[in-house]
């Protein structure tokens, strides 16, 4: 990278994109419950962390174009500090921790970023890591989170490749073979001209333009016109006015083996478990809050990793957005998942992901005014941002000290409230959440919900399944559904219905819009 390097327009996009009360700061954790050593430690992050160009320079705007320049104040101790909690300096200490930091803004003077070294948590120690946005998205985090690690407790501090060299694959996330020729003509397209942008506002001003647009079917604008005028989902009190004020939590890991078994048992991904699970912990929450559940859709906005093959290791931001909406109104939790099940496989085989990097990268090049319309548009549609990030199956090791825990607290953006991380490390899983004070102020009422609403699925799985190849401990813990108050029986409910406002419809054969098919070898 020359000294003065110019941003990728779709990094200006989220640099631009900071709100007083949603910063588009990554937050993670890691806990290391070895003995440290501090020192090592220290010399390990700094090393690794500035053989990357971005964490060395700053971020300055000339006359409405972004640069990444040296800074020549850089001093690594200013991102590197060390902390420690009050009291007991447990679970609870640190999730406050977390919560304080994930509120205030990095310093723009300097690069964007900071790690927070938390001595003496539970016989270990606890790195808090922040880092904007603009610097790389999730997957690229993850993996330079990973080339900081080794296999080896003994490696030497450089010259070692980190262990995040290795591709995995995002839950969600279509054949490549499908991606690669939209990508080429839709980054193609935006590249050239702010066109697209200028279209997509031109449909928030004259929304009897969409029609038109929707008939060109294999059109760009098609799915721009459809993620821009889709309805809203459902009221809750998810929703509603921000305050700034941040809250994290985090579940306790779940073996993945475990969760993969009960998926084949049941015909369904891992992906599909956990957002099934998620959605009826929501419910759950809601019900305890004595809210109406009834028909309840929660929509999540969920980005897709699109880097091409052997480029897994690149910063910046390359990814599109689906919408992920959560049948969180539906009982049955078998219903619920085959429900899940069938909207991920429609998901996949559609092309917003596609079409919402185009339109990222082309807001990069217009006004901000322009940017900010259109994703408050898009961003009042939903109630959640939420990521799931496969991380390396394997124990890994930071300065010497074997990793215990990794979790990371996706941004929120606009007036949304809720973020939900899914991040699978060493053959577990976990599920991490933050969330604005005004509308959860204790995001572990919803966490706790997590886990019991999978060991759900457990149990029917072996109730059906016989599951021979689940973990004897798993089928020992599996609980039996919780007894509930007599009622008059209902009417046996269909896995396929759905609810819109309180009202059960049936779902159409095709598509919800018109829009381009992908090639059936997704």
């Amino acid at each position: 990278m020359s000294r003065d390097a110019r941003m990728a327009p779709v990094d200006v996009t989220w640099l631009r994109m900071d709100r007083p009360n949603n910063h588009m700061v990554i937050v993670g954790v890691i806990v290391l419950r070895d003995p440290v050593e501090l020192d090592r430690l220290e010399r390990t992050l700094e090393a690794r962390l500035l053989a990357h160009d971005r964490f060395r320079r700053r971020i300055e705007e000339r006359a409405g174009t972004y640069y990444w320049r040296e800074d020549p104040r850089f001093d690594a101790q200013r991102h590197l500090r060390r902390a420690r909690l009050p009291g007991d300096a447990g679970k609870a200490e640190l999730q406050r921790f977390v919560s304080e930091l994930a509120v205030r803004p990095l310093d723009p003077r300097h690069p964007l970023w900071q790690i927070h070294i938390v001595e003496g948590y539970e016989e270990g120690v606890a790195l808090v890591l922040r880092i904007h946005h603009a610097i790389g998205d999730g997957a690229a985090m993850m993996r330079v989170l990973l080339d900081l690690t080794d296999e080896d407790p003994d490696a030497p501090l450089h010259g070692v490749e980190g262990s995040g060299s290795e591709e995995t694959e995002h839950p969600f996330r279509p054949s490549w073979d499908v991606l690669a020729p939209l990508l080429e003509k839709v980054e193609g397209g935006f590249k050239a001209s702010t066109e697209a942008a200028r279209t997509a506002f031109g449909l928030v001003r004259n929304p009897s333009d969409t029609k038109k647009l929707l008939r060109d079917g294999a059109n760009v604008a098609a799915e721009l016109a459809w993620l821009l005028m889709m309805p809203t989902d459902t009221e809750t009190r998810l929703k509603g006015e921000l305050c700034g004020e941040k809250m994290v939590a985090w579940s306790a890991p779940i073996p993945l083996p475990e969760v993969k078994a009960v998926g084949h048992a049941l015909g369904c991904t891992v992906n599909d478990m956990l957002l099934s699970s998620f959605a009826g912990a929501l419910k759950t929450y809601l019900d305890s809050k004595g809210d109406p559940t009834e028909g309840v859709e929660v929509r999540a906005l969920a980005p897709i990793d699109l880097r091409p093959p052997g480029r897994a290791k690149t910063l910046g931001n390359q990814f599109g957005i689906i919408a992920v909406e959560l049948p969180v109104g539906m009982d049955n939790p078998l219903a619920r998942l085959e429900e899940v099940r069938r909207r991920m496989l429609a998901l996949k085989r559609s092309y917003e992901p596609v079409v919402t990097l185009g339109l990222i990268t082309a807001l990069g090049y217009g006004p901000k005014m322009v940017q900010d319309r259109l994703f408050d548009l898009l961003l009042s549609r939903a109630t959640a941002v939420m990521t799931n990030v496969p991380g390396p199956q394997r124990p890994l090791y930071l300065g010497g000290a074997a990793i215990d825990q990794i979790m990371f607290w996706v941004p929120q953006s606009g007036e949304i409230g809720m973020g939900v991380s899914l991040l699978s490390f060493n053959n577990r899983v976990q599920l991490g959440l933050i969330t604005d004070a005004a509308l959860v102020c204790n995001p572990d009422e919803i966490i706790q919900h997590f886990q019991p609403e999978f060991e759900q699925l457990l149990y029917h799985a072996l109730l059906h399944s016989g599951l021979d190849e689940a973990a004897p401990e798993a089928q020992q813990r599996a609980p039996k559904p919780k007894a509930k108050p007599k009622q008059k029986p209902k009417p046996k409910q269909k896995p396929a219905v759905l609810r819109v406002n309180g009202a059960a419809i049936d779902p159409p054969p095709k598509p919800r819009r018109a829009r381009a098919k992908a090639p059936e070898a997704v």
